[in-house]
């Protein structure tokens, strides 16, 4: 068994696409190999590419890697428009089929787990399989995902009580506040700041020894970027997508789960069981890690998805 390479901190240059009209950045690493599928790495919100650096040089060696920029993200285009995992869905299903040209395997962090699992349930015909890493996305039992979870606020319970009146109004009062579109700017100029950039980063990873300059950086560059507000104010009033238990009932594909168990954002074991209810069979780990687990512990995430790939995709 091949031994464990150490990951590069440093991002591998990228290549554009052009997807309905805007310039789509990917990122390629190691070469084709004819017995084992590609992979393709999926941000969360806010992140990009580079978020997937230390995965792109510890994975390919064993396979060919793909890392995207969701539209309206890194360094991808950032349009005024209506953005929703049924478009990054559909971008990630044409880039597997245009760019890829094969089946690949989604690895979804967050946000970007959701978008793989709309792929890989509304589209079977290119999954070989989806890893997710802490991801998001509502349940039908429960009230809508907290995705981006830094951004909003959920304070609505599934039934209201008596004593909880003056609790919804107020969540109705800030909801309606944040769709404004002055609010939306105030909001946004104040948290991509870096100094805010890393203070979030400081409650959702355990290891505060990843949390570098780089890494901040990296989050902050692509906020700057024109269109930049536009996206994150689609956020505000985008309809829900897909339930996830809607979406695991359309999944054929192996399914490979793993959690950050120190994730305050995501409720690790609690979504586990509900991911479990809905499709048993498949595989987990809990990690000791915060919401990022590939950017924490990627030696780790690594060695636990190649296993995976070549022992129950190929297999």
């Amino acid at each position: 068994m091949q031994g464990t390479i150490a990951p590069s901190t440093t991002p591998i240059p990228g290549k554009y696409w052009q997807w309905r009209g805007h310039r789509i950045y990917y990122v390629q690493a190691g070469e084709k190999h004819t017995q084992r599928p590609p992979l393709l790495l999926v941000h969360g919100f806010g992140a990009s590419t580079d978020h997937w650096r230390k995965n792109l040089s510890g994975l390919c060696n064993d396979f060919e890697v793909f890392a995207i920029d969701l539209l309206g993200f890194g360094r991808s285009a950032k349009p005024k428009l209506e953005y929703s995992g049924d478009l990054w869905r559909d971008q990630l299903y044409d880039f597997i089929t245009e760019v890829i040209g094969q089946k690949a395997v989604l690895a979804g962090n967050s946000l970007g787990g959701y978008a793989s699992l709309c792929v890989a349930g509304q589209r079977p015909d290119a999954a070989a399989g989806l890893v997710l890493l802490n991801s998001a996305g509502p349940f039908s039992e429960n009230q809508p995902s907290p995705e981006p979870e830094a951004l909003q606020t959920e304070i609505e319970p599934p039934a209201v009580k008596p004593n909880e009146q003056l609790q919804k109004l107020l969540g109705d009062i800030v909801k309606w506040i944040f769709q404004q579109p002055l609010a939306q700017f105030v909001l946004f100029q104040y948290i991509k700041q870096p100094w805010v950039i890393r203070q979030t980063l400081e409650k959702v990873y355990l290891d505060k020894s990843a949390i570098t300059d780089q890494l901040v950086e990296e989050i902050y560059r692509p906020a700057c970027d024109s269109g930049a507000l536009d996206v994150f104010t689609s956020v505000f009033s985008t309809p829900q997508g897909e339930k996830v238990d809607v979406l695991l009932k359309q999944l054929t594909c192996p399914l490979l789960l793993l959690w950050g168990e120190a994730d305050p954002w995501v409720n690790a074991r609690e979504r586990s069981n509900k991911f479990r209810q809905h499709y048993p069979e498949l595989t987990e780990h809990f990690l000791r890690a915060g919401h990022c687990p590939h950017d924490e512990v990627p030696d780790e995430v690594n060695r636990l998805l190649r296993d995976w790939v070549l022992s129950t995709v190929m297999s």
